[in-house]
C-alpha cells in the first residue's frame, strides 16, 4: 500500500454525521488491502497525480443509509468509489484503467462519470465495465 490508507479507505462524513461505527473486520481490511495492491496503487502510479476516494468500505448500517445495494461489494472491502476531480478529468481515467488491462471485477461509470466505481476480488475478476 503506497498511495492509500485503510484510514482514508473506511473514512465517511455519513457514518461520522450519524454516529455510525464503520470499522471494518479483518476480512475487509484484508480485501482492501487487495484493492489498493491490485488496483488503486497501480492506477495512481500510471495517472501520476492524485486519485480521491469518495467510498471505500461500508459496513451494512451505512451502506443501507447511503442507498448501496444489499449485496455492494463495498460491504467486504472489495469496492471504492473515486474520482480525480471532473467529468472529463475522470474520463480519462476510466481510458486509463481499460489501457492498464487491471485486475477490476466491475468498474463502473457512474453518472456520467461524477465517479467511477471499481472493485476487486481474491480469485476470478470479471472485468466488467459498466455505466450507471
Amino acid at each position: 500500500m503506497k498511495y492509500f490508507t485503510i484510514k482514508e479507505l473506511t473514512r465517511s462524513d455519513t457514518a461520522s454525521r450519524l454516529g455510525i461505527d464503520n470499522t471494518p473486520p479483518a476480512s475487509a481490511v484484508k480485501a482492501l488491502e487487495q484493492l489498493v495492491d491490485h488496483v488503486l496503487d497501480p492506477l495512481r502510479s500510471a495517472w501520476g497525480g492524485p486519485i480521491h476516494v469518495n467510498s471505500g468500505y461500508r459496513c451494512p448500517e451505512l451502506n443501507k443509509v447511503v442507498g448501496g445495494t444489499p449485496y455492494s461489494q463495498h460491504q467486504r472491502g472489495e469496492a471504492a468509489d473515486i474520482t480525480v476531480g471532473t467529468r472529463s478529468a475522470n474520463r480519462r481515467l476510466l481510458a486509463l484503467i481499460k489501457r492498464l488491462d487491471l485486475p477490476v471485477d466491475q468498474c463502473i461509470d457512474e453518472k456520467g462519470c461524477r465517479w467511477i466505481h471499481v472493485s476487486h476480488r481474491q480469485g476470478r475478476n470479471r472485468r466488467l465495465y459498466m455505466k450507471f
